[in-house]
């Protein structure tokens, strides 16, 4: 674990049944399996999966997330079975394609994570932080991999209808605390934080956040952002999710100044370029 408030360089994390070295900042890019995800140019079939999925590697992502069902604000609840059925041939397919690639299924369903990870994912991010589905962090421990917990008030299709807080950055910060001991008391040793920027949050109150990410950098564990053209950029320049990149790099820029260790992102050459800016500065002190 990194000092208190240090984000982390490095970590070595167990995946199934080897120790994989991971140095941050990294980049993690998006993969959605699904047919109405926010920014249509992730959506992907199996063939387009692998298309992304390879310049994504070669522009330095160090991680793929891919998800089967969307949880944009607003978004219905999909079936199991079709959750899985998109998800689970674009897993196998990268899998196949790369073998030696992180690949991470985006669920907070504990059956579609075990099935994932058999079928060859090495994480699990979860939007619900184990809240709805009381078997996810049994399974997770049991499976041995990192597992990402992230921070949302309501479900996705509530989340927007009126969300409130006394203190954003405080309350994000305690369940995270709570969520991060809850999975380490599950035996899940390698645990990624995300405060879950526009997860039942205002713009408001994602800017709050935002300003005040030491806060669960001070926990001790990787923190994952992801701003990836987001209503929180949308909303104060104008724009819409296509042409959100620029506000996309200005905020991760902040995030990583903040002590970010992943970048959630759907353009993942200009996130490493990103990263690799603000390494440089660091050099320098």
């Amino acid at each position: 674990m990194a000092g208190e408030g240090i984000p982390p360089k490095k970590a070595d994390w167990r995946i199934k049944d080897r120790l994989v070295e991971v140095r941050f900042p990294a980049v993690m890019g998006i993969l959605n399996a699904t047919p109405d995800s926010f920014h249509a140019a992730s959506r992907v079939d199996v063939d387009a999966a692998l298309r992304l999925a390879e310049r994504m590697l070669l522009e330095g992502a160090a991680m793929l997330d891919i998800g089967g069902a969307s949880s944009r604000p607003g978004s219905m609840e999909i079936d199991e079975t079709d959750e899985l059925r998109r998800a689970l041939p674009v897993i196998e397919a990268l899998h196949a394609r790369f073998p030696e690639a992180l690949l991470s299924i985006d669920t907070y369903r504990s059956r579609i994570a075990r099935d994932a990870v058999a079928a060859g994912a090495g994480m699990v991010n979860d939007i619900s932080a184990g809240t709805l589905d009381s078997g996810m962090l049994a399974a997770v421990a049991k499976m041995g991999v990192p597992y990402v917990v992230m921070h949302m008030q309501g479900t996705p299709r509530t989340m927007q209808s009126d969300p409130r807080y006394a203190d954003v950055a405080a309350e994000v910060t305690y369940h995270l605390s709570q969520r991060l001991n809850a999975a380490r008391s599950a035996g899940i040793p390698d645990v990624v934080l995300d405060p879950g920027f526009g997860f039942g949050k205002t713009t408001a109150h994602n800017y709050e956040l935002l300003n005040s990410l030491e806060r669960i950098t001070a926990l001790g564990a990787p923190l994952l952002v992801g701003l990836s053209r987001k209503r929180m950029i949308n909303e104060v320049l104008g724009t819409k999710p296509e042409v959100a990149l620029n506000g996309t790099t200005v905020l991760n820029t902040i995030a990583l100044f903040k002590g970010a260790s992943i970048l959630r992102v759907h353009d993942v050459r200009e996130a490493v370029e990103c990263v690799t800016l603000v390494e440089a500065l660091g050099d320098q002190k």
